[in-house]
């Protein structure tokens, strides 16, 4: 069998165009963490979203407690590997940097091992679907400028384009602004469009969020999306117990521990896991599959070039978030093809593994160390 001869490793900053802010945050970039893993046959491609700095930290991560682990492994072990990875760095990790560079590795593994087979990440997986998966545009973000008339606009060219289920960002501003925005958002996709609002956890209490939530009920929003910090579970679930709109969360949550403690309280019934952040492919589909048995629906956060592909191979998977351009997702920059979109369905890649390549030359114009791009680990530094 193939075994894992070498690791590389690139930290990435990739400034927005223009600056971007949703409830608790203003963004002017984003870094990715990438990770190649070789065997002597193949190559399988992974990464992680680091937030506006941090893609560093996760490639030490990778460098240091990672890969002197991996290095002469069996590429197929990827359960094993799974859990040498979680043991070995418990003290330093289980969440956060440590689990989402496990993310990335893991993500990688399943990428050689499917391109290995020549098949697509979906088909390896035991895809229920064969050709398309629904998705909802993700958009509605605060910028300058930007009245609720113009967001209105936004979220019907998306309609425009076919797709049935558009989101927009909610609590930066005061109830009676954001219930202006959510207004102008409905009247603009009509009735029948499911309308998606993230609060991106600006809620520190249960009176406030409830004073927005009754505001925005007439609106019918499809969810309200992380309305508290996401270590505050109680309020998550006594908010879901007081309003009509279906809560979601868990985009940044890792380890299938804490989704089945948000399942155990109530607390959603849309988990948002994110592959890249929860501990891979693996950890995810062990995830799904709890979710299952209590009924919940997953639809994961961003990287929708991954999550196509996982929720293809997830019966109690729904939407796929979609982002329409590279203004927001610049991840988009780094690979060499795109997702095609049929009437707000994302069009399942027919290539083997992932379906798509770095962009050679996009990683090395966005580097954070640009005379050292790839970080190349081999047997010998174990």
């Amino acid at each position: 069998m193939s075994s894992i001869q070498s690791i590389s490793v690139a930290a990435v900053r990739v400034p927005l165009d223009r600056v971007t802010s949703f409830a608790t945050r203003t963004v002017t970039a984003r870094e990715y963490c990438l990770v190649k893993v070789r065997s002597a046959e193949q190559e399988g491609v992974g990464f992680c979203y680091a937030g506006t700095a941090g893609a560093k930290l996760i490639g030490e991560a990778m460098e240091v407690l990672l890969s002197p682990l991996l290095i002469g492994q069996e590429c197929t072990r990827t359960e094993g590997l799974w859990d040498e990875m979680y043991r070995e760095t418990i003290l330093q990790g289980r969440t956060g940097a440590i689990m989402r560079a496990i993310s990335a590795i893991d993500i990688a593994l399943w990428d050689l091992n499917a391109r290995s087979v020549q098949l697509p990440l979906s088909r390896y997986l035991g895809c229920r679907t064969t050709t398309k998966v629904p998705a909802y545009a993700s958009g509605g973000y605060y910028l300058e400028g930007k009245t609720p008339e113009k967001l209105g606009e936004e979220v019907a060219s998306y309609v425009k384009r076919g797709f049935r289920a558009v989101k927009i960002k909610v609590g930066r501003l005061t109830a009676p602004e954001e219930e202006q925005r959510v207004r102008a958002a409905r009247e603009a996709v009509g009735p029948e469009v499911y309308l998606m609002l993230d609060v991106n956890n600006a809620w520190a209490d249960l009176p406030t969020a409830l004073a927005y939530c009754h505001r925005f009920e007439k609106y019918q929003p499809y969810w309200i999306e992380e309305p508290f910090s996401p270590d505050d579970i109680e309020n998550h679930s006594k908010l879901a117990a007081s309003i009509s709109t279906t809560v979601a969360t868990g985009e940044i949550e890792a380890g299938r521990w804490r989704f089945k403690e948000l399942m155990d309280k109530r607390a959603a019934e849309i988990l948002q896991a994110d592959a890249a952040v929860c501990g891979g492919i693996s950890e995810w589909r062990r995830i799904a599959q709890t979710a299952a048995s209590f009924g919940v629906t997953l639809s994961p956060h961003w990287f929708h070039d991954l999550h196509v592909h996982l929720v293809a191979a997830t019966p109690n998977a729904r939407f796929v978030e979609f982002f329409p351009d590279d203004q927001v997702l610049n991840f988009r920059r780094l690979i060499n093809r795109q997702l095609q979109v049929e009437q707000g369905e994302l069009v399942l890649p027919e290539g083997p593994g992932l379906g798509f390549e770095f962009e050679e030359k996009a990683v090395a114009a966005y580097a954070v160390e640009p005379k050292h791009v790839w970080l190349d680990i081999k047997a010998a530094q174990r």
